[in-house]
């Protein structure tokens, strides 16, 4: 059920007069039990001395009661239901009277309320104002609290749960109020407690989170629609779309009820316009609904433009698609985060593979705009340049991390760029203005496919510099040897396996199993990259993590398989997710943008169960990103292991490690609090590819 916003005056000081004087006459006339919880939960950080009349909704003192108690009143959940009861039933309107759930929520720090400073305004740069921090996504704060000599001392300063396991939300943090999402919801939290102020309730909400423009929200919703709701209240805005939505559905799947299409991750903004991606599926079958980009007047909901992923008859790129394979090709979508050039007015696809991502027969050509970072003109959606950054994908390598917007310096001469972080492992860097590749692009040969039908790229694109950042090529020599039981078990997957490998882009044969590096998980993937300005440095974390498997014929077709794995085979044990490589198994990696060159790697992450054995510094697989401040520090949870930690960012050295409820597959924030402190927050949603616990926690840490 929606759960709408306040009815109430905004000011917190109006409200509690409110509050106050709604609750004066029943005092007066002696009631019992309720008045008193009401008496004893509202006077303590006020009196009831004014004398006036008020009538709200039930939802409208719910509102009010969340208010007060996300500022400092003490009150059971059995308190609140009797104050909003109360309230709603002596000065409610008529006809509102439902409850409305309180969502739970627990601190470690419930006094820290009473010394905020409510009345501070703290600039935008100093909290996270949208995904990647700025419309760029370079991710990187400007704050200094937290520096490399006292972030040893961070400890745990609030804790919320969200009821629902499984997000991949970046909190946004804007005028002092953290938004997020939950698969199940959307909140806005006082970010220095982590106390509700509002929660709009939807199923299929956006699980990577939102995006925010002029006092408004903008966040998927309901498996299909884009939701518009008032940052201040949490109630859809009226006038937007259909009462608050869009159905992005419409104009992509028209005709194909059963196909799939969603918003998983934030829609980029660019002054009115809300541009969306969406997610269609890239496996079987592949025909389904379009991966369209559009955007969206921010003010009415009215599609401004639409931008065909997939090229139509007569525009450019069709002709890249032949014998009409183009028809409702699903897929070609962008289902990760896109950034904004707010001053060049130019907004950054990252566009994934056409469908089917495992057997492209029925999609001879190089198929744009799959695979490829494109530049659109984000008030048109124009195209203004694109690079393909894999012909034919066969391997499921879709760029999904944000593309990041740089400055490289060379020659004395200032190149603003663009960098895109990709499966393969390689990082790709671009004049953001044309295109052109700053540090040289090459096509160089790769093995042929022999599946029937199967017309495979010669080339790929590989850029001469910086060098992959993760593994590309396996020799035997490279099996996992350090402990005995490992040892064999990697050892029987190879052989019993008839696994081979010819280098990067080895296409899925009809006989033995062919090993690629990376797998679908990466090298990269939608964690991204961070950057510091300041060094020249962009970090990302990486995975040295192979895939197996070879081509079966069914029902007509070919797909992929990988034994008992079904189409996804990793290169490692299932049961501890262990890789049978030598490790590092994960790593953290900082690029000289300025010159292309690794300016330093360290592994990311540990494995308990080889640390129990001795193995250590062995690193571990990640899903998630990094974010960097001026204070000379990188912070990342992302890994398996359920903890995050902090780096420097010069040298790669590890300088704190904090244990978290369940692993955190996001992006954590910094920001400060009207309480003068630097927060850093994340959300550990767990689950995903790693067999860890399910989560529902957002988790804080600060300076004592």
């Amino acid at each position: 059920m929606e759960r709408p916003g306040s009815d109430a005056p905004g000011p917190f000081y109006v409200q509690m007069k409110l509050l106050t004087l709604a609750v004066y006459l029943p005092l007066l006339l002696n009631a019992q039990s309720s008045v008193q919880t009401v008496q004893r939960m509202c006077t303590g950080c006020h009196t009831i001395d004014v004398v006036t009349g008020s009538r709200q909704s039930r939802q409208g003192w719910q509102n009010v009661v969340q208010d007060m108690v996300a500022r400092g009143a003490v009150g059971s959940a059995s308190d609140i239901e009797t104050v909003v009861d109360y309230l709603a039933r002596n000065y409610g309107e008529a006809g509102t009277n439902a409850p409305v759930a309180v969502a739970p929520a627990t601190s470690d720090a419930p006094a820290a309320a009473k010394h905020l400073d409510l009345k501070l305004s703290i600039p935008r740069a100093e909290q996270w104002p949208a995904y990647g921090h700025d419309p760029g996504g370079q991710r990187y704060s400007p704050l200094k609290q937290i520096t490399p000599e006292n972030v040893g001392q961070l400890q745990r300063a609030w804790t919320f749960h969200m009821g629902k396991v499984g997000s991949e939300a970046t909190p946004l943090v804007i005028d002092s109020v953290m938004y997020l999402t939950a698969p199940d919801a959307i909140f806005a939290l006082e970010p220095e407690t982590g106390r509700v102020i509002w929660k709009y309730a939807s199923a299929g909400v956006a699980r990577r989170g939102l995006a925010y423009s002029e006092g408004r929200i903008f966040c998927g919703v309901e498996t299909g629609k884009m939701v518009a709701l008032d940052a201040k209240t949490g109630k859809p805005i009226s006038d937007f779309g259909d009462n608050g939505l869009i159905d992005l559905r419409r104009g992509v799947a028209d005709g194909l009820p059963d196909a799939k299409f969603f918003l998983a991750s934030p829609p980029a903004i660019y002054k009115n316009v809300v541009i969306t991606g969406g997610n269609n599926g890239e496996l079987a079958p592949s025909q389904g609904a379009y991966g369209d980009v559009r955007g969206w007047d921010a003010h009415t909901g009215k599609l401004l433009w639409t931008f065909h992923t997939v090229p139509r008859p007569g525009e450019p790129g069709n002709e890249t698609w032949a014998e009409g394979s183009w028809k409702q090709r699903s897929g070609t979508n962008v289902w990760g985060i896109m950034t904004v050039d707010a001053a060049r007015g130019l907004v950054y696809l990252p566009i994934g593979c056409p469908t089917s991502d495992m057997y492209g027969a029925d999609r001879h050509g190089n198929g744009l705009y799959g695979n490829s970072l494109v530049a659109l003109d984000a008030s048109t959606g124009k195209v203004k340049w694109f690079r393909q950054l894999v012909h034919h994908d066969l391997w499921d390598y879709d760029p999904a991390a944000p593309p990041a917007l740089i400055d490289v310096v060379r020659d004395g001469k200032t190149i603003p760029a663009v960098a895109q972080i990709t499966k393969m492992s390689l990082l790709f860097v671009f004049d953001r203005t044309t295109g052109e590749p700053i540090f040289g692009l090459e096509e160089r040969p790769v093995p042929a496919s022999k599946v029937p039908g199967e017309e495979t790229s010669p080339t790929q694109p590989f850029p001469v510099k910086p060098p992959p950042l993760a593994r590309m090529n396996f020799q035997e020599s490279d099996l996992y040897d350090l402990t005995p039981e490992h040892a064999q078990f990697c050892r029987d997957l190879l052989v019993k396996n008839h696994m081979f490998t010819q280098g990067p882009y080895t296409p899925m044969p009809l006989e033995g199993n062919a090993l690629t590096f990376p797998s679908t998980l990466g090298g990269g993937n939608w964690g991204g990259l961070s950057y510091d300005p300041a060094l020249g440095y962009v970090f990302t974390n990486v995975m040295n993590v192979g895939q197996w498997g070879h081509m079966e014929q069914k029902q007509g077709t070919y797909v992929r398989m990988a034994g008992s794995s079904g189409a996804y085979g990793r290169f490692w044990n299932p049961q501890n997710h262990i890789p049978c490589t030598k490790p590092p198994f994960g790593e953290m990696v900082a690029v000289n943008i300025n010159t292309g060159d690794v300016a330093w790697r360290v592994p990311l992450g540990h494995i308990p169960e080889l640390e129990a054995k001795g193995v250590k510094n062995t690193g571990t697989q990640s899903i998630g990103g990094s974010i960097t401040t001026a204070a000379g520090l990188l912070f990342i949870a992302a890994t398996n292991d359920s903890h995050i930690r902090a780096f420097d960012s010069r040298t790669g050295k590890e300088l704190w490690t904090a244990a978290l409820d369940t692993s955190a597959y996001a992006t954590p924030v910094t920001y400060r609090g009207r309480d003068g402190r630097q927060y850093l927050a994340v959300v550990a949603g767990g689950a995903g590819f790693f067999g860890t616990t399910p989560g529902d926690s957002v988790i804080a840490f600060a300076l004592p």
